[in-house]
């Protein structure tokens, strides 16, 4: 099938503006692409970077209609925006991603069914309305649980763990009426990956390596590749990613967050654009996960990935910044990304350091070496 290809030179709308659309705007730019951002924030990530700053609610018709004008294809860097404006954009033609991915990926409901219809396991889930649907699921279901907001919620915010009938008053007050929620097994699983990967216009898919995900207090703190899997779960992985990228017909880079157990994958969420466990991909590949979704988002053939052997990539949060800022020149071997946020809040992310090198032990090393522990 064929296809306007977007050429330097050309505009890049991205609808988003914060560090994800601020690392796809470096990209684009280091290719000759102009780049128009929409966006509520004031001097947001992305706008620092960008040649035209819509500053406007993702609902904003007017302001959507004005980027489309300018923009000769449109992206989006999180899947938080409104839907019926990625419509509209998909309408025009511009949306090459199509709305479609981030219609599942915005409701956890739809995400899990997606993988189901492509036979693919997850944990056991059940959709509830009120505490009553709540308690009768946990019957099926079992404990430890997790209930979470069928939408919205990111970094462990909209969800609560049951560890089991103690935690049933906490989760009466969280469900509101009128709400929708997932309810599913909590997993007690081995280790989390996640499946970062790029599919083009025509089809074809390229596969970064896969990482292994740690988190603490809900938000990702580091990935590390390659990740502790054997060859079996590996192929398990890219096959599940390859068959959801075939049902939903995904464009661009996209990820799937995976739990590992007992030598079998099963699906989290997924993201529908550049993932942050994709972030060691700028140093640790010939081609970052950014660069190859503007390549795939403009029609360009996607370029082979080459991988040097071990990364980790570690996110900087406001607690963290200030030190990192204050001892930058004592570093060595460390690649500091800073996403220009005015406000360093506590748990916000505020950037993100990559040490590459021969080996996790090697990484590791260097990180003790220059006293980096948080």
């Amino acid at each position: 099938m064929s296809h306007e290809i977007i050429r330097p030179g050309q505009t890049i709308g991205i609808l988003g503006g914060g560090q994800l659309g601020r690392m796809m705007a470096v990209a684009a730019r280091h290719m000759g692409y102009r780049i128009a951002v929409m966006d509520p924030t004031e001097d947001c990530p992305c706008a620092q970077v960008a040649d035209e700053h819509i500053e406007a609610a993702y609902d904003d018709v007017a302001a959507a209609e004005k980027l489309a004008e300018i923009s000769d294809v449109i992206t989006y860097e999180f899947e938080n925006v409104d839907l019926e404006v990625a419509r509209s954009f998909e309408k025009a033609g511009k949306l090459p991603q199509g709305a479609y991915s981030l219609e599942v990926t915005q409701n956890r409901s739809k995400e899990k069914q997606v993988a189901v219809d492509a036979g693919l396991e997850v944990p056991p889930f059940e959709i509830v309305h009120s505490y009553e649907e709540l308690v009768r699921a946990l019957r099926a279901i079992g404990y430890p649980s997790v209930i979470k907001t069928i939408s919205g919620g990111y970094d462990g915010k909209g969800q609560l763990k049951l560890e089991d009938k103690d935690y049933l008053e906490q989760a009466e007050a969280f469900i509101k009426e009128g709400g929708t929620y997932i309810v599913e097994q909590w997993l007690e699983f081995d280790l989390e990956i996640s499946q970062v990967f790029t599919r083009g216009l025509d089809g074809s898919i390229s596969y970064f390596p896969i990482g292994e995900n740690i988190h603490k207090n809900h938000i990702l703190h580091e990935t590390r590749v390659p990740a502790r899997i054997s060859d079996y779960v590996g192929d398990q992985a890219r096959e599940a990613v390859k068959a959801l990228a075939e049902k939903i017909g995904v464009v661009g880079t996209f990820a799937v967050e995976m739990f590992v157990r007992d030598e079998k994958v099963y699906i989290n969420e997924m993201a529908p654009r550049p993932h942050n466990s994709g972030h060691y991909t700028i140093e640790a590949c010939s081609v970052s996960q950014f660069e190859q979704h503007v390549r795939a988002i403009c029609g360009l053939p996607l370029l082979t990935v080459h991988t040097l052997p071990a990364a980790v990539m570690v996110n900087v949060l406001g607690k963290h910044r200030g030190y990192l800022l204050d001892h930058l020149e004592t570093f060595r071997d460390i690649h500091l990304h800073d996403y220009g946020k005015k406000e360093a809040r506590t748990n916000r992310k505020m950037g993100h350091i990559t040490v590459v090198g021969n080996s996790l032990e090697e990484i590791d090393q260097t990180f003790k070496d220059n006293h980096i522990h948080f």
